[in-house]
């Protein structure tokens, strides 16, 4: 197992996004119906249950988002990976909603932006060389 990345720079520097397939909605769903097949991330919040589901489980008029994979284990005590990222996408006038996972972090914008993302972000990682 690799050891978790901490340094700032060392985390931009090797966090090679990847553009997964497929699209996917954030939903708010009921606690007592099984969640979809597919399902990659769920929250509770006082509002209810939020997941991120395939685009296909969601209502009509969710909005459809692309999952970047920031390809390096950043560690959970890591500090600007986020930061950078956020900024970076913001800068263009991109959403970028995060969800961090135990090896890797995730950015998800909306599909029509999904492009125009990866290429910042790309940007960023060789910048950071």
């Amino acid at each position: 197992m690799k050891t978790p990345v901490k340094d700032t720079d060392a985390m931009i520097a090797g966090m090679h996004p990847h553009l997964q397939p497929g699209e996917f909605a954030f939903v708010v769903w009921p606690e007592d119906k099984p969640w979809p097949k597919g399902t990659r991330a769920s929250c509770v919040e006082d509002e209810g249950l939020s997941l991120i589901v395939p685009i296909s489980a969601a209502p009509q008029g969710a909005v459809a988002m692309r999952c970047i994979t920031l390809q390096v284990h950043s560690s959970l005590e890591g500090v600007g990976l986020t930061a950078a990222v956020s900024s970076a996408l913001a800068g263009a006038g991109i959403p970028a909603n995060m969800v961090a996972g135990y090896h890797h972090d995730h950015v998800y914008v909306p599909s029509g932006c999904s492009q125009d993302a990866m290429r910042i972000l790309q940007d960023l990682q060789r910048s950071s060389k």
